[in-house]
């Protein structure tokens, strides 16, 4: 084994997770301040992981960052013994590969990516705030992972020095904050037990998802060490087994650790009972432990954590802030004012005011360390402070003494080292890489089985066999397969690359950035300049395109440096080199052809947001641009970009944040040649289309379509163009449509009407809901169903005769008449085609054409036909009538067959095809039900063939597809048009001075407030609101500037699509609908667009798409101007 590496039993793989603020990043700088990489002044400010400017700039991470760290690990049982040498002889070297992830939920994909490639995580919480929204998806997601936890509860110093707590509420506190952790992992763990339940009652089998250990890995108890209780921004931290050995070891609690920690952390105290002996001193007290009951004689007893836990630290604090107020320094610590911000010595000495450990208040400091002190015993005697004198050579040597904050952070680090505890605890806690393979994440760290999809081969199952074998036990031997997961592909300075045989790429000798990818090893040996397989996603055994292999060069990750090596064994991470051009998102390299790729979490990718168009404001620039999007797609694997038929480059990000910084990454970093000037267009927003229920009596089947067209005017969106120019909007009228197919060859009458979200899960699921009977029967009434039939037995009816759903909400069906051949005609003609009525026949009656013509209806070809069916349509309706039932003739049967044979199979492309995008905009369509209710089709005999029939004209998929995507628009049109429109949740905090400012601009935006409650211990509110997509762009400046940074920037993550009830062609008539809104004149604009959300967004889509605006056409109906005195 490599001396940089060790054993996978002795290496720990961790990630850091966390709301954004909580500390994550400050405590990853304690962590590498115990390797010596940052001096201990920078540990907890420098943030050493963000390692780019616009990370040191805004203050938060925006990428992950890894770095290996070396601990030496002394076991518990070691802490009990009285001699150090033997505690630092029973200490072992271990290795923790540490990742800091981001806890802005714009650069969620990030923390994806971290969960993936580690075993363990700790879960940050700030001890102040508690749980937040991404807290809680953070934890789901760690989970779905099979990651071990660690809770973090960081900041437990704002108990004291920002809420003023005293010990006992302050513990108090943390009970009830670790109770609402477990509360929610409970919560988490039942609903996906609930999910699980339901797969396999779907699928008819286990799914494995969740394995034995889940509740005890996702139950935190403070007794069990996984909690830490800490404040990363001074460097202290402790657990409470750490706690316990450490009372039991400085003599302070007569009660051994295993014991000591079951009361610990609850309502005990420990009554001392001294000797009989007259000498007898604390060190040899006795005493029991006692049930903390609030009596007259306890009512001041502490309970053990805050009396030994907490109570120590508070005095700490409170005699530093005292010294450094006394010498004249000041205090600001405290938030209650107990300590002036001024001195209240009047120093007289001249030159340098600093804290000695003379300073009155720092003998309180002293005799507070005497306790709970959990430093190593292995650690060096410099580092025991016993004396004011050894006070003064910590102070002096790590030059704190001209700060309050500068001595508690050197203090405190060395009463209660953070690092110490949080590695241990990672090394105790969490699995290493052989256990993670085979117990703990088996299927995270699952290869797929292709056994299905390759070609045959002999040796194909025992190489798979021995490949999957060596990842579940982690082998690190060197006749092991060499494999590894590459988790994420991250761009790095060529000056960061510390490779002294490094060799610049051939294709790419411009540029200073490289792509390397954050690789896992999981089993065997990787070296560089061996040459590797690389296997995508989606990798199939047998297609020998795809394989590709390549030498690779490996690196050691430093944080922002990376250093080259030989070889890399299973259990660690590292980076590698030469993978730029794969263009994969994740990709799983191995030294056999027989490797599969990992199966993957495709689930966990969070949707983009934000679109915008990219494009070069000098053409040169143009293949410049395009490099640097294929760089800019890998190495951020939440960026899709996509190129359009229009030439349209479009990159979509999780948010503004992310689109941002990924424009700057693109401009500075990606794109090879500096300066390159983008044009970036207007964020482009999603929308959806679909249509409402008449406002009449559509509900009444018979009395709506029995009404004639004379009777009811067109709606408006059927006057103005370009609606009215749309193709066979001539035949369709109420939601109905008649369209022709290509030749005249046939005919399809369908219908388009609301389909209700919840109808449309249930046609999905079979299973009728409480909550959508009255929906179902609002359908069944409007499709003609009878009014006894209840709502099971009409979405059975439904669910029958379903010909194909989508996945937005829409649905096919064909009416049982249609099926039985009751609405179905077949059309002999002279001509070979169906009766297409022309624009003068189309409002005239059957009797009124036969006056004008002076030929009757027999002399019309296919108006018998073409009549007869719409007869049956109105008479049976969605269901076929046993009383109005027809006998159907041959040619009839024919034109069925035909329908059976040939035309049903080509409906849903056509259905596809309408569906991805509407008539109003070009948006998909959303929540549609589609019936097909009738159909013509033109035949003649066929004299050759046992049939007696066939189509009068060659008939194709492709004619029918086209008909009806034709027709489906066309219906659309004719209904009441509506906009679906993409909502975000919205979380943000706010202090009641900036609740004037926030709610006017969330009312101007449309936005509606959904929860707002305190923020225990503060004066904040925690607010969350749902916002349209379309009005959340701006949102954060502009609560800035209005509320003068009393709302914090607002985290905002998909949630729904609804309905924006708001007819967009709708213009006042009614007189009294004149006088509230004004004349509108029928020339010049053909639609005010006034006030009308819906219409302002319909045109802003259809300029961005070049597609004819209404509001375009200035002039329609023009007359010459007089002049006045004329």
């Amino acid at each position: 084994m490599s001396s940089v590496f060790l054993p996978p039993d002795k290496t720990r793989l961790v990630t850091i997770c966390a709301h954004v603020d909580h500390g994550k990043t400050t405590l990853a700088d304690n962590l590498i301040e115990s390797n010596g990489i940052i001096s201990e002044r920078h540990a907890g400010t420098l943030r050493y992981l963000d390692s780019t400017e616009e990370e040191q700039r805004r203050g938060i991470t925006m990428r992950a960052s890894a770095i290996g760290l070396r601990h030496r690990y002394t076991p518990s049982n070691a802490g009990s013994s009285s001699s150090s040498s033997s505690s630092s002889s029973s200490s072992s070297p271990i290795i923790v590969h540490l990742l800091d992830s981001p806890g802005h939920t714009d650069f969620s994909t990030e923390v994806s990516s971290s969960l993936q490639c580690c075993d363990g995580c700790l879960l940050v919480v700030d001890a102040v705030e508690g749980m937040c929204a991404r807290t809680h998806q953070v934890v789901r997601e760690a989970h779905s992972h099979q990651l071990v936890p660690i809770l973090i509860i960081n900041k437990v110093d704002r108990l004291c020095t920002d809420l003023c707590l005293t010990p006992t509420e302050a513990y108090i506190r943390l009970r009830s904050l670790i109770e609402s952790v477990n509360a929610a992992c409970a919560a988490m763990l039942v609903s996906k037990r609930a999910k699980r339940r339901e797969d396999e009652r779907v699928l008819n089998k286990k799914s494995g998802l969740l394995s034995k250990g889940d509740s005890n890995n996702w139950t935190f108890d403070a007794q069990r060490g996984n909690v830490v209780f800490a404040s990363a921004l001074f460097g202290w931290g402790f657990s409470v087994p750490s706690l316990a050995r450490s009372l039991f070891r400085n003599k302070i609690l007569p009660i051994k650790p295993i014991m000591l920690k079951q009361y610990l952390f609850g309502d005990f105290y420990f009554k001392q009972q001294p000797s009989n002996g007259s000498n007898s001193n604390t060190d040899s007290n006795t005493g029991k432990m006692m049930k903390l009951k609030v009596t007259v004689e306890n009512q001041n007893q502490l309970p053990l954590f805050a009396e030994y836990g907490l109570q120590p630290l508070w005095e700490i604090y409170e005699g530093v802030a005292a010294a450094a107020a006394y010498c004249g320094l000041g205090s600001n610590i405290f938030s209650d004012g107990r300590i002036p911000a001024t001195a209240t010595f009047n120093n007289k000495s001249k030159g340098k005011i600093e804290i000695k450990a003379t300073t009155p208040g720092m003998d309180q400091v002293l005799q507070a360390m005497q306790a709970g002190s959990t430093m190593p015993e292995s650690a060096t005697s410099a580092a025991d402070i016993t004396s004011l004198d050894n006070l003064q050579q910590v102070m002096t040597r790590t030059g704190s003494s001209t700060s309050e904050e500068a001595v508690l952070r050197s203090l405190l680090r060395r009463y209660r080292p953070l690092s110490d505890i949080v590695l241990n605890s990672v090394y105790e806690i969490c699995p290493s890489p052989i256990q993670a393979a085979e117990d703990v994440r088996p299927r995270a760290l699952a290869i797929m089985d292709s056994k299905e999809r390759c070609a045959d081969e002999n040796n194909y199952e025992e190489e798979f066999t021995r490949i999957k074998v060596a990842i579940r036990s982690c082998d690190v031997s060197n006749d092991a397969p060499a494999v590894a997961y590459v988790c994420k592909f991250m761009a790095a300075d060529r000056s960061q690359i510390r490779d002294p045989g490094r060799i610049d790429d051939e294709n790419d000798e411009t540029s200073s950035t490289v792509i390397l990818g954050l690789a896992r090893v999981l089993s065997g040996r990787l070296k560089t300049s061996s040459t590797y397989h690389v296997m995508g996603p989606k990798h199939k055994f047998n297609d020998p395109n795809i394989i590709r292999s390549r030498p690779i060069r490996l690196f050691l990750l430093m944080g922002s440096s990376f250093v080259l090596v030989d070889e890399v064994p299973a259990g660690h991470l590292c980076a590698i080199q030469n993978l730029e051009d794969v263009q994969y998102k994740t990709a799983t390299i191995s030294d056999s052809p027989y490797g599969m790729p990992l199966l993957g979490f495709a689930d966990m990718i969070q949707r983009p947001l934000v679109k915008v168009n990219v494009e070069a404001i000098d053409p040169a620039d143009t293949y410049t641009l395009e490099r640097g999007l294929v760089k800019l797609s890998l190495a951020d694997a939440a960026v899709e970009v996509t190129a359009t038929a229009k030439g349209e480059r479009i990159v979509a990000c999780l948010g503004e944040l992310h689109l941002e910084q990924s424009i700057l990454d693109l401009q500075n970093i990606y794109c090879d040649k500096k300066g390159v000037q983008l044009r970036i267009s207007e964020p482009i927003v999603e929308f959806g289309e679909t249509t409402a229920w008449f406002d009449d009596n559509e509900l009444d089947f018979e009395g709506f379509l029995s009404e004639s067209r004379k009777q009811v005017p067109p709606l408006r969106q059927l006057t103005i163009p370009p609606y009215n120019e749309e193709e066979g909007i001539e035949f369709s009228q109420r939601g109905r449509a008649r369209s022709i197919v290509s030749g005249r060859v046939g005919a399809v009458s369908m219908r388009v009407v609301p389909l209700d979200p919840m109808i449309y899960e249930a046609l999905k699921g079979g299973d009728v809901d409480e909550d959508c009977s009255d929906a179902i029967n609002k359908l069944g009434r409007a499709l003609g169903f009878p009014k006894d039939q209840n709502a099971e037995s009409i979405l059975k009816v439904l669910a029958d005769t379903v010909i194909s759903v989508d996945d937005s909400g829409n649905a096919i069906v064909a009416s049982s008449a249609l099926e039985s051949g009751t609405t179905v005609a077949g059309v002999l003609s002279e001509k070979d085609e169906i009766y297409v009525p022309n624009k003068l026949e189309l409002g005239a009656s059957a009797q009124s054409l036969e006056e004008d013509n002076g030929e009757s209806k027999n002399d019309v070809c296919g108006l018998l036909e073409y009549e007869m069916v719409q007869r049956q349509i109105r008479d049976n309706g969605f269901l076929l009538n046993d009383a109005e039932k027809r006998k159907i003739t041959s040619v009839d049967a024919a034109a069925l067959e035909i329908w059976r044979s040939q035309m049903k199979g080509s409906l849903i492309a056509g259905f596809q095809m309408a569906m991805r995008a509407g008539p109003i905009c070009e948006e998909p369509v959303r929540s549609v039900l589609v019936i097909l209710e009738g159909l013509e089709v033109a035949l003649k005999e066929d004299k050759r063939s046992e049939n007696e029939f066939k189509t009068a004209s060659p008939l194709s998929g492709g004619m029918m597809a086209a008909a009806l995507r034709i027709g489906i628009r066309s219906a659309l049109l004719s209904r009441p048009a509506r906009l679906v429109e993409c909502h975000l949740k919205l979380t943000l905090n706010s202090s009641f001075a900036g609740l004037g400012s926030l709610y006017p601009v969330l009312f101007k935006r449309r936005g509606k407030v959904l929860e707002d409650s305190m923020v225990d211990g503060t004066d904040l509110l925690l607010i969350s609101a749902n916002l349209p997509h379309a009005e959340s762009f701006g949102l954060a400046p502009e609560l800035f500037r209005l509320s003068s940074g009393e709302v914090t920037a607002p985290e905002m993550i998909f949630s729904h699509w609804d309905i924006l009830e708001q007819d967009p062609f709708w213009i006042p008539t009614s007189l009294e609908e004149r006088e509230d809104f004004g004349e509108i004149q029928s020339s010049g604009d053909v639609s005010t667009g006034m006030d009308n959300t819906a219409l302002h967004y319909i045109r802003k889509v259809r300029e961005r798409k070049g597609l004819l605006v209404d509001s375009s056409r200035t002039v329609i109906a023009a007359e010459k101007q007089r002049t006045i005195k004329r």
